[in-house]
């Protein structure tokens, strides 16, 4: 199995940080962390504790690669991984349910909760906006 390392930019946006003040925390050079973003090099196992720290998550699913982890079923169910919100209260929403749901920049999302059963979001596409092609 190949380690794949396609979630650290996607980590490090949700956490709110650019590539330098990673590369601060954990004491490697801005250019060691663009490296692994862009999947040129591959963090030793140091430097994977100390991003799975700083991103609150795990080892395993930090090096996972999130398409392996995307799951779809007949029924039109699917699991597309993790995403963390940060300290802005935003999300990056993953490319696989952005394409299967037909979410572009700039559609307007309802946001809809149960609090024993959570949150739903209902793509309204471009409502109030000019006319989609």
């Amino acid at each position: 199995m190949s380690i794949m390392f396609s979630n650290l930019k996607m980590y490090r946006t949700n956490a709110g940080m650019t590539q330098e003040e990673v590369a601060e925390k954990i004491g490697v050079s801005r250019q060691a962390v663009a490296k692994w973003e862009r999947g040129d090099s591959s963090p030793d196992i140091e430097s994977c504790i100390a991003l799975a720290d700083i991103y609150g998550t795990t080892i395993d699913t930090l090096v996972r690669n999130m398409k392996l982890e995307y799951k779809s079923s007949d029924d039109g169910k699917h699991v597309f991984g993790v995403s963390r919100m940060n300290d802005k209260g935003q999300i990056t929403l993953p490319a696989e349910c952005r394409k299967i749901f037909g979410i572009r920049p700039g559609h307007s999302l309802l946001i809809i909760g149960d609090e024993d059963k959570g949150i739903a979001l209902v793509n309204l596409g471009g409502l109030g906006t000019e006319q989609e092609e």
